[in-house]
């Protein structure tokens, strides 16, 4: 069992939920990095990107611990969807949305800190397409007034209310939510580190 911290540099409730659920024992720290994109970067490298540039931030400040970030996009037809600026640009949105299929790709980094240096991280990216139904205005607009879409990329939460706008979907459902439950095991693992024998709040 390591003595390392596990820390999550992120903000989202989402992701809280995610390792809270799993019954580990983990610490939020979040980062304010600016979060704008090199020119003409593809999707899957724009969120390995900054999900290590958050987990680099955080773990400039931590001793020992092992450091996760997670940034998540929505991309339709190459275009990638950000969070709405108001009621009005959530229903644009969703307009385009509905009915098609889009992708939500979601980067997890991973650094491991010792005597507060950096000495391994990595990135990697897991993509999900996923297909929404042909929504009524009256449905996007009812949506909209929940407060839901408001603060999320792509202005849906598959895990809420917007679990009904959404037909089906090919990848993994944590992915779509925040972070891959499966990929982020794989690279503890990578790393040499156990998810459950190293971090279960059992096991502190």
């Amino acid at each position: 069992m390591t003595n390392k911290e596990l820390i999550l540099a992120s903000g989202s409730p989402r992701r809280q939920e995610i390792l809270a659920d799993l019954q580990l024992a983990f610490q939020v720290r979040t980062s304010d990095v600016d979060e704008t994109l090199p020119p003409g970067i593809q999707p899957d490298e724009a969120v390995k990107y900054l999900a290590l540039k958050k987990a680099q931030a955080v773990a400039s400040t931590c001793s020992s611990a092992l450091v996760i970030g997670a940034d998540t996009i929505v991309v339709l037809d190459g275009q990638i969807l950000g969070k709405p600026a108001d009621a009005a640009d959530a229903i644009r949105m969703l307009s385009r949305l509905q009915g098609r299929v889009h992708q939500v790709y979601t980067g997890i980094a991973l650094i491991e800190v010792e005597e507060g240096h950096i000495i391994r991280e990595i990135t990697r990216a897991r993509k999900t397409d996923v297909w929404m139904r042909e929504l009524s205005r009256e449905k996007m607009e009812w949506y909209v007034r929940t407060g839901e879409p408001l603060d999320k990329a792509g202005a849906y939460g598959i895990q809420g209310y917007g679990a009904i706008l959404i037909d089906r979907i090919d990848g993994c459902y944590f992915n779509v939510v925040g972070m891959s439950i499966s990929l982020l095991e794989q690279m503890m693992e990578e790393l040499g580190y156990s998810m459950f024998d190293d971090f279960s709040k059992s096991r502190k």
